[in-house]
């Protein structure tokens, strides 16, 4: 098996969504000073690689915490938007530039959550839905297209969270003679 990480790293400065809090990374402790070593973070809940609740872009939409973890895990599999048939009943991942175009295959699958590099508008409609959407992830087209994959992608356990940074984590099995 391989486990590719799928998630951008968290610096200090990163870039951000324009608007979104800056991304402070800090030495607060040292071995030094205090026999430990301690980072103090600042960031927004959309840092880097993470996912969203629908109450992101929608008031008194499920929150973080209100979902089962089982939403946030799960076969997967990376298609195309030219692919005939997406299947049903796991996670899709686009390593393509998404948009509105998709949104009626994707409402008529109900996939747990769906991932890449999706436009606003096509995040807004599915988290009105009720699918939660990935989003900064890096290296999805080191993913196998058109072959299932496990995907890990748990946020903290936010209270009324409406995103979380993530550790996404894709699990591909080995083929015998590879």
């Amino acid at each position: 098996m391989r486990v590719i990480d799928l998630s951008l790293p968290i610096t200090d400065g990163m870039p951000v969504y324009p608007g979104d809090p800056e991304v402070k990374v800090k030495i607060a402790h040292t071995y030094e000073r205090h026999n430990w070593e301690l980072r103090q973070l600042s960031m927004g809940s959309h840092t880097g690689t993470h996912v969203d609740a629908p109450s992101h872009m929608h008031p008194g939409a499920a929150t973080l915490d209100e979902l089962p973890l089982e939403r946030f895990f799960g076969t997967s599999r990376v298609v195309r938007i030219e692919d005939p048939a997406w299947p049903k009943g796991r996670g899709l991942f686009f390593a393509e530039a998404v948009g509105l175009e998709c949104l009626d295959r994707l409402a008529a699958l109900q996939p747990p959550f769906v991932g890449g590099e999706l436009s606003e508008e096509l995040e807004r409609a599915l988290l009105a839905i009720g699918i939660v959407t990935y989003t900064g992830l890096q290296g999805l087209e080191r993913l196998p297209v058109g072959t299932d994959f496990m995907f890990y992608g748990f946020p903290l356990r936010i209270a009324g969270g409406d995103g979380s940074p993530v550790r996404a984590v894709a699990v591909v099995e080995a083929h015998m003679g590879k």
